[in-house]
């Protein structure tokens, strides 16, 4: 099957009425025998993803069946998604594999809906004993979660995609379950800056982001590159954890950078920064965040697997309610979470703040919670891996995205939450005013100047 016979989803929100597979099954053949029900529903699951695979093929789905077989195609399947996973997250079959289980975090608020779901009770709802265990940075994360230190990662979105491909570390299969958040992030500034914000001015200026592998590096290296700057060449990034960065600004020894929340709130707080833009302004609806485990835990515990990612599905529909988020903003500032003043926390999660100018701004949407993982954002970030060298050769964008993102995993246990996930994996997104197509993945990348392909 030719991958790129698959249509974009055109944009469609997740509020909208659609389930994820919405065509009538063909009668069921009768049987001799009543048959087993766990059959019944093993067989519907596989249905359903082989449906949302083939639905866009250019021949009648009965039609690609009777040509190829079913049993081709399903065996071909698992080879780039954990079905046996897909089931049990699904049914909710058999005991829990293992209930104590490890999750490393970084303390920020991208990682709400995981942490939340430890005060909020949704691991213990679904029978798991959870042991949180706050990480110091992004590369600490990745030793650890190579390692085998944790069962399942807070990671940047970029990250399991990297680790799978082999990029700054040894090829290991991960998987990114969901997203935790979207948007989340900003760049802020050193109050010096306040009279110097073109960024055509920032020539010689130091930056840092929080890891290599995250939206943070891509989203300022698109930022400065679309306002006619190498990222390579005219100014400095550094990779240093959050905390340090507020630290650094604080000494003078960085100009800026662009950090997840709350240390950007944090900055304005101390009174040692100022935000200069928020990152939905750059990508209005970009992921940031990602519960991700390896692939081995999926495949080998899938009943854990499923139990973690129907809490954390419930937990980031409880953060999503702005309603809600003067609470989560209490559950999840303490010491031992995140560790920031609550004012700083509330500012974030709500949207009211100060931006360290004298301006009071409200914007709901500063961070988002929706777990969906798009394919189409997946395919997005590999072409900024490419882009800055940081693959090589040849990439199957929808080849890799399909296998690290597990799209049709998180929205069959949205729907079953009651949350109608996409009628898609794939969509077009806008990046400051460019319309990125996820079918055009090789002919999008010649269109830039900055650095020239």
């Amino acid at each position: 099957m030719d991958k790129d016979t698959q249509a974009a989803d055109g944009g469609r929100s997740l509020a909208e009425p659609n389930a994820l597979v919405s065509h009538r099954e063909d009668s069921p053949v009768r049987l001799p025998c009543p048959p087993d029900p766990q059959e019944i529903l093993d067989r519907a699951v596989e249905g359903a993803i082989l449906r949302a695979v083939i639905n866009q093929a250019p021949v009648s789905r009965r039609r690609f069946m009777t040509i190829v077989g079913v049993g081709a195609v399903t065996a071909a399947l698992s080879q780039v998604l954990p079905l046996k996973a897909v089931k049990a997250a699904i049914k909710e079959r058999g005991p829990l594999e293992k209930k104590a289980v490890r999750i490393g975090f970084v303390p920020i608020t991208c990682a709400t809906p995981l942490i939340l779901a430890e005060p909020m009770g949704f691991y213990q709802k679904y029978g798991l004993e959870v042991e949180l265990i706050k990480t110091a940075s992004w590369a600490v994360m990745r030793d650890k979660a190579l390692a085998k230190d944790y069962e399942a990662e807070h990671m940047l979105s970029p990250m399991p995609l990297a680790i799978t491909l082999g990029a700054g570390s040894p090829p290991v299969s991960f998987v990114t379950a969901a997203i935790e958040n979207l948007n989340g992030q900003a760049i802020t500034l050193h109050p010096s800056l306040k009279d110097r914000r073109d960024p055509k001015q920032w020539k010689g200026l130091k930056f840092a982001v929080p890891f290599e592998y995250s939206m943070h590096n891509f989203l300022l290296r698109y930022y400065l590159a679309e306002h006619g700057l190498d990222p390579e060449k005219d100014v400095e990034i550094l990779y240093l954890p959050p905390p340090a960065m507020v630290a650094k600004l604080q000494t003078g020894h960085l100009d800026g950078f662009l950090s997840p929340d709350p240390f950007n709130q944090r900055a304005v707080f101390e009174g040692v920064g100022f935000i200069h833009i928020l990152s939905r302004e750059i990508w209005d609806g970009h992921p940031c965040c990602a519960f991700a485990a390896s692939r081995e835990f999926v495949t080998e515990m899938p009943n854990t697997f499923g139990a973690l990612l129907r809490a954390i599905v419930d937990s980031t529909e409880f953060s999503a309610k702005a309603g809600n988020r003067m609470e989560v903003a209490k559950a999840i500032t303490s010491q031992r979470y995140l560790d920031h003043p609550l004012p700083v926390v509330e500012q974030v999660l709500t949207g009211s703040f100060d931006d360290g100018l004298g301006n009071k701004h409200h914007v709901p949407g500063r961070i988002e919670f929706n777990p969906f993982p798009w394919h189409s954002m997946a395919v997005w970030i590999l072409t900024q891996m490419k882009r800055w060298g940081y693959v090589k050769g040849e990439i199957d964008y929808k080849g890799i995205a399909e296998k690290v993102y597990l799209a049709s995993e998180c929205g069959e246990i949205m729907k079953n939450i009651g949350v109608p996930p996409p009628s898609g994996t794939y969509r077009n997104h806008t990046i400051m005013s460019k319309v990125f197509d996820p079918n055009k993945p090789v002919e999008y990348l010649k269109n830039f100047s900055i650095p020239r392909t």
